[in-house]
């Protein structure tokens, strides 16, 4: 893990964009990356999801846009849960986490539902107002420039349609900012590196949600976007945040 002039958290070195240390970081994981997520994180973020999942089911999006989509859990969950007559498209830097993400949807049952496409969050193809919800789950903390990519979020929703993003954040209560703070910066990088064989993943992962913004600040950005009915949530103890916003009808 290197931290750049600009303060900017990057896997390997201050030589290379983020964007290209992050697909190689996560190529490079993607084999145990499922595995070891659930053991680190005792499974809760699969409840994460569910709440995240809830929160757009009102709304009975047609067609979904997941964003930093990694192996897939998220789609597949959303598959599941709220049926999207368009399908779910899930986008990521990665190829081999996507791979495992193509996989496990035809495991499911969901291969002609979810389709895996590489994109770089910060240049998206898609045209304007194309998908009724846009979705990322742990994803943003690793955009290169985070504005870029909740602009292209925003450009990219239809009039209407929700935002949902969770990512992980820091807790600020006693006890869990200490017991979190020491679980992140020791028990994370050796069971990951033990297991993954991936010394710099598991150090910038926990490392990067110190410098990602959180609460008030990530709100801000959102509403700057132009996002409305802007929400904020978090989850076990301040560990996990729920970030929702509205794009104004037109």
């Amino acid at each position: 893990m290197m931290i750049s002039r600009t303060g900017k958290v990057l896997p390997y070195n201050c030589n290379e964009q983020k964007s290209v240390q992050v697909e190689r970081m996560f190529d490079s994981i993607a084999g145990t990356y499922d595995k070891l997520n659930h053991t680190l994180s005792f499974c809760i973020d699969k409840r994460w999801r569910k709440k995240g999942i809830a929160f757009l089911k009102p709304f009975s999006p047609e067609r979904i846009l997941d964003i930093a989509t990694g192996t897939g859990d998220l789609a597949v969950a959303m598959q599941k849960e709220l049926k999207p007559k368009g399908g779910i498209v899930g986008v990521d830097l990665s190829e081999g986490m996507m791979e495992v993400g193509r996989r496990k949807a035809a495991a499911a049952g969901y291969a002609s539902c979810i389709s895996f496409e590489q994109q770089d969050c910060l240049s998206l193809t898609y045209a304007d107002n194309t998908f009724d919800a846009v979705t990322s789950a742990f994803g943003v903390r690793n955009f290169d420039r985070i504005e870029e990519g909740l602009a292209e979020m925003y450009r990219v929703l239809k009039p209407g349609g929700h935002l949902m993003i969770l990512e992980l954040s820091s807790p600020r209560l006693f006890p869990v900012k200490q017991l979190y703070a020491l679980y992140s910066q020791t028990f994370i990088p050796y069971i990951g590196r033990l297991l993954s064989g991936e010394k710099a993943a598991y150090h910038y992962l926990p490392a990067s949600v110190k410098v990602v913004p959180q609460g008030e600040d990530m709100a801000e950005l959102l509403r700057w976007q132009g996002f409305v009915n802007v929400g904020i949530r978090t989850f076990t103890g301040g560990i996990c945040s729920l970030y929702t916003g509205e794009k104004l009808n037109e």
